[in-house]
């Protein structure tokens, strides 16, 4: 079956990966061009495919008449949507005749939208997965194929969630696809009272209100965590990382002051007063230098009068 492959991302590469391998006469490959100003941790779509000796394009604007000529000619009877990042026309979902099929990252209809492996741990999920669904022109809208969940540890950072997510995409695909290949394939409509939708996370919403509880703080520092950009506060007037932090189930130090405050040291980093509770960090960076854990993070952070974190430069 003619195949036409959109994507981009760890779950791109791992679903090109799979449809290659299962034999798929891929026609074409669509990706992006890589932005130098993001981190690129991730492996490359666009060089898996010409290593698979693929047509590898990577439009700025796909809908744009040129380009669905383009895909049009690669003549596809199906087409794979994996992480890519662009919406697609109803133009292009009308060429191929059995159908588009995009993989979104969360368990919909919940975590629509943008973000949805960093959404879902912010919020203190405990669980996410991967959805197959046909594409609509809505986004993440249409009647679901297959799902396979995965678990959010406690302690799981965004990455981690999203390499699971890399496994069960391969684990999906592989009991969903001969299902598309012979017509056979499920189609569930999304129930729409159960949807909730998110958008796009900027590098400034990873800012730690000390104000909110310990808990809280701890989801969103593993939700933004590296290789995203951090959440961070200010200390001594210096902007500072939090890279990891950990639960902190023992009784903390009985304390009235402000949130923000280093209360106490610890085996492995420090504790800092929040809204309810306090948190343990374990991780935190002062740019330009490295960051730094253990003794030399106590030694940053000794819990001395004076010694708080603030939201923005405002004065300790």
């Amino acid at each position: 079956m003619k195949t036409v492959v959109l994507a981009y991302h760890e779950v791109g590469c791992a679903g090109l990966e799979f449809l290659k391998q299962a034999g798929a006469d891929i026609t074409g490959v669509f990706t992006h061009e890589d932005d130098p100003t993001e981190n690129l941790w991730f492996g490359s779509v666009a060089q898996r495919a010409k290593d698979y000796g693929l047509n590898v394009y990577a439009p700025e604007r796909i809908n744009d008449p040129e380009w669905v000529e383009v895909l049009r000619n690669c003549e596809p009877e199906i087409l794979f949507s994996f992480y890519y990042r662009k919406l697609v026309s109803a133009e292009i979902l009308a060429i191929p005749r059995y159908g588009c099929y995009n993989l979104h990252g969360s368990l919909l209809p919940r975590f629509r939208g943008r973000s949805p492996t960093n959404w879902a741990i912010l919020l203190g999920e405990k669980k996410t997965g991967v959805t197959l669904h046909e594409m609509v022109v809505k986004a993440d809208a249409g009647m679901i194929v297959g799902q396979k969940e995965v678990e959010i540890g406690q302690d799981d950072d965004a990455r981690a969630v999203l390499m699971k997510q890399v496994e069960a995409t391969r684990i999906l695909l592989a009991e969903v696809y001969p299902l598309l290949v012979q017509g056979r394939a499920p189609a569930i409509v999304q129930d729409e009272s159960l949807a909730t939708k998110f958008g796009g996370r900027r590098p400034e919403d990873g800012a730690i209100d000390w104000n909110q509880s310990a808990e809280s703080i701890h989801n969103l520092v593993r939700a933004v965590a590296y290789p995203w950009p951090g959440a961070f506060s200010w200390l001594r007037g210096q902007k500072c990382v939090v890279w990891r932090t950990r639960r902190y189930d023992r009784p903390v130090p009985a304390t009235s002051l402000k949130p923000g405050i280093v209360v106490a040291a610890t085996e492995q980093g420090v504790l800092v007063r929040c809204g309810i509770g306090c948190a343990e960090l374990l991780r935190v960076q002062v740019p330009p230098a490295p960051w730094v854990e253990g003794d030399q993070l106590k030694k940053l952070l000794a819990p001395i009068p004076g010694t708080r974190f603030t939201v923005g430069q405002e004065r300790p």
